[in-house]
C-alpha cells in the first residue's frame, strides 16, 4: 500500500514546530510494511491543502492520503472543508469510527471535525493533529484499511 502523509500546521510549515504527528504516521506505516510515497507539511490554508490532496489523489501514485491537523474548532482549522472540496464520495463511517473509538478515553475526541472519503481510487482520511489522536486513529484504521483500499482501488469488488 502506498501512503501519503499531509501535515497541516502553520507552525510546522514555518519550521517552528516538529512534525511529530506526521512522524507517528510514518513509523506506523513502516511497521506495517506500507510505502510512504510522499510526505509534506502545509499551512492551515484551504487552497494549499485542497491542492495537495487533489494532486496526490489524481497522480495515481498513492492509495491512501492520511492528513493530520486542522480538524478542530478554531478559525484556522480548515482541513475538513479543504478535504470536502476535493472528495468525490464521502465515507462518513470512517470518521465516525475514529471519534467513537477515542471518545471513551478522551471525550474531547467528539470535537474533531475530521472527515473521510474517496477521490478517484484514493482514500483520504483526516486524523487529529495530536500524536495521541493520530495513534488512536491509526489503531482504528488497522481494522479495515487494507480492505477499504482493495475496494477503492478496484482490486476487490466483493465484500
Amino acid at each position: 500500500m502506498r501512503i501519503a502523509i499531509l501535515t497541516i500546521s502553520d507552525l510546522g510549515a514555518a519550521g517552528q514546530r516538529a512534525d511529530t504527528s506526521g512522524d507517528a504516521i510514518l513509523a506506523w506505516a513502516g511497521a506495517r510494511g506500507y510505502e510512504v510515497a510522499v510526505r509534506s507539511v502545509v499551512p492551515d490554508q484551504p487552497d494549499r491543502i485542497a491542492g495537495k490532496l487533489a494532486r496526490w489523489a489524481d497522480s495515481g501514485e498513492v492509495d491512501v492520503i492520511l492528513t493530520t491537523g486542522g480538524t478542530g474548532l478554531t478559525d484556522r482549522d480548515v482541513t475538513p472543508e479543504a478535504t470536502r472540496a476535493v472528495l468525490e464520495r464521502a465515507a462518513p463511517g470512517i470518521a465516525e469510527a475514529l471519534r467513537a473509538s477515542a471518545a471513551p478515553g478522551f471525550p474531547r475526541a467528539w470535537l474533531s471535525r475530521g472527515i473521510a472519503g474517496t477521490r478517484g481510487r484514493t482514500l483520504i482520511v483526516n486524523l487529529p493533529g495530536s500524536t495521541g489522536g493520530v495513534h488512536d486513529g491509526l489503531k482504528v484504521l488497522e481494522g479495515f484499511l487494507d480492505h477499504a483500499v482493495e475496494l477503492v482501488s478496484g482490486e476487490r469488488v466483493t465484500h
